[in-house]
């Protein structure tokens, strides 16, 4: 399957519910290879990539949604050296999808020069850039010397990008955390031998691969690592919303912001950071937007062939904050269809009547 034929249907779906969502369709052109502190400087609000949430279906609302960027889930080196299409549908970018970043792991240099060079070769200009994931706190993959695990060996971390940039058609970038434990900074002094070795941007993390997901994200470090390398920082963490996403830059000197779960059922989110990076007060989405945008995702999500089951999560985050949401959420919890999830939209728009024709702002919760 090529890129290019994967999901279609989708620019037909944002053709038809992006503007009722209060989005914007995508310019499907895939983006000049400028470096990548020249795209941030022109849009520093990327959509992060998280492990089974940022699939085709998402990273394309999140573009509608304003990012300059979306990134896909990470993707297994060793699955693209077996060859297997189940990698491969996590690679390759929608009908409709601008351009892409694919973040890679694994731990054998060897291995990730292989999987830049296909990645390269098989999304040619739709490929923005490579990124390598040192972050990953989760111990069935750091046990195996992989994610954040990464972060104890800077040799190895080099010798990794250096691989990756034999393709020489992208940027190479990482991403890593503040260090494997806590009370223990390693992110400073890592990230300037990932700069050394050739890594043209360095995303961190604000917690420690031990904290998990836990506690708060420490933006400090990512302001020391800021002062501490010339390539672009990007900040990740606690980003929960707009002004998170502003305020990040703001205190950390970040050249750019990833956004994770601030995004959940909210793609407004980097239109909204955009507006208040212009000094703009965005308008908040009306409930007419939310339902729109939730239809619009749960057909993409099924135009592109991804695991539908992931829309129960979509429809807890699209209408967290409606009368009888958790109602709403037990219907999707026994929807298995297209049909199932557009019957359920159906009820609701039927419930919240007039709202719903948008003569309601509805503020997130």
């Amino acid at each position: 399957m090529t890129s290019a034929a994967r999901g279609q249907g989708t620019l037909r779906i944002l053709e038809g519910l992006a503007t009722p969502a209060g989005l914007r369709l995508p310019d499907a052109r895939p983006v000049p290879r400028a470096d990548v502190r020249a795209r941030l400087a022109q849009n520093p609000f990327l959509m992060a990539p998280m492990a089974g949430v940022t699939d085709g279906a998402y990273r394309l609302m999140a573009r509608a949604g304003g990012a300059s960027l979306a990134y896909t889930e990470m993707v297994s080196v060793a699955g693209i050296h077996f060859g297997g299409q189940k990698t491969w549908d996590l690679v390759l970018p929608a009908e409709g999808e601008p351009d892409v970043a694919v973040q890679l792991f694994g731990s054998k240099p060897e291995q990730f020069r292989e999987a830049a060079l296909e990645v390269a070769e098989r999304l040619g200009p739709r490929l923005a850039l490579v990124d390598v994931n040192m972050a990953c706190p989760v111990p069935k993959v750091t046990r195996k010397g992989e994610g954040s695990a990464l972060m104890d060996d800077p040799s190895l971390a080099a010798r990794i990008v250096g691989a990756c940039l034999e393709q020489g058609q992208v940027p190479v970038t990482c991403k890593i955390r503040c260090g494997r434990r806590d009370g223990e900074e390693q992110a400073p002094e890592f990230a300037r031998a990932l700069e050394a070795a050739g890594a043209a941007a360095i995303a961190v993390h604000g917690r420690s691969a031990s904290q998990l997901y836990r506690g708060r994200a420490d933006w400090g470090v990512v302001r020391r690592v800021a002062g501490a390398v010339d390539v672009p920082v990007i900040g990740s963490g606690d980003v929960e919303d707009a002004g998170a996403a502003l305020r990040m830059l703001e205190e950390t000197g970040a050249a750019g912001v990833m956004v994770a779960r601030g995004s959940y059922g909210n793609p407004w989110v980097f239109s909204s950071a955009l507006a208040l990076a212009s000094g703009e007060r965005p308008a908040a989405p009306t409930l007419s937007q939310r339902l729109a945008a939730f239809e619009c995702h749960v057909r993409l999500l099924d135009a592109t062939g991804g695991h539908l089951a992931r829309a129960r999560s979509l429809a807890g985050w699209y209408l967290k904050g409606l009368p009888h949401a958790a109602a709403w959420r037990d219907g999707a919890m026994r929807c298995v269809s297209l049909d199932d999830y557009l019957g359920l939209l159906a009820r609701v728009r039927a419930f919240a009547g007039g709202d719903a024709a948008g003569r309601e702002d509805v503020r997130r919760g």
